[in-house]
C-alpha cells in the first residue's frame, strides 16, 4: 500500500508541474496581448441591439471611439449625452462612435438606450470576451482606433465632450482639413 501511494504523491505533484509550466508558459508566449497606444487594435465581431453582426474591421478607413460602458456605472452614464453629440457632428466625416455593453441584459441595455436617446451602435459582448481581449477592467473605458485600425488613445473614466472632440479630431487625417 505504501508502495501505491508514493507513486500517486508523485503523479498529482507531476500533474501540478506541467499544468503549472504551461499556464506560466501560455502567460509568457500568449498572443492575447492587451492593445496598447500605437497598437494595431483586436478585431471584434459582436451583435448590435439592432440584430446586426458587425466587425471592427468594417470601420477600416474611419476614425472609431469603441466605448466599453454598463448601464450600472455612473461616469458611463455622464458621457452617453458627450458621445451622442460627438456622433452626430461627426456622422458624415468618417467618425464612428461604437458602445460594447458588458454583458447586460438585453432589456437594461436597451431601456437605457431610450433614456439617454442613443443612436449609435451598441454591440453585445456576451460573455465579456471582447472585454477581454482588450484588458478594459475599469469602466468606462474608450479606445479611439485611427483609419489605419491602430489604437490612437486609450481613455479610462469618464470623459467630456471637449475631450471626445479634441482627441477625434487628433486622429483625422489632416489633408482633409477637418479640425
Amino acid at each position: 500500500m505504501g508502495k501505491h501511494r508514493r507513486w500517486v504523491q508523485i503523479s498529482i505533484f507531476a500533474v501540478i508541474l506541467v499544468v503549472g509550466a504551461l499556464t506560466l508558459a501560455s502567460n509568457l508566449f500568449g498572443s492575447d496581448k492587451k492593445p496598447t497606444q500605437g497598437s494595431e487594435a483586436p478585431d471584434f465581431k459582436l451583435l448590435s441591439l439592432d440584430g446586426t453582426t458587425r466587425k471592427l474591421s468594417d470601420y477600416r478607413g474611419k476614425v472609431v471611439v469603441v466605448n466599453f460602458w454598463g448601464t450600472f456605472c455612473e461616469p458611463c452614464r455622464n458621457e452617453m449625452p458627450a458621445l451622442e453629440r460627438q456622433r452626430a457632428k461627426w456622422a458624415d466625416k468618417n467618425v464612428e462612435v461604437l458602445g460594447l455593453n458588458l454583458d447586460e441584459p438585453r432589456v437594461a441595455v436597451e431601456n437605457f438606450v431610450s433614456q439617454y436617446k442613443v443612436t449609435f451602435p451598441i454591440l453585445l459582448d456576451k460573455n465579456e470576451e471582447t472585454r477581454k481581449r482588450y484588458g478594459v477592467s475599469q469602466y468606462p473605458t474608450t479606445f479611439f482606433i485611427g483609419p489605419e485600425g491602430k489604437v490612437g488613445v486609450i481613455r479610462i473614466g469618464e470623459m467630456d465632450e471637449a475631450y471626445i472632440e479634441k482627441t477625434i479630431t487628433s486622429l483625422l487625417p489632416q489633408k482633409q482639413g477637418w479640425k
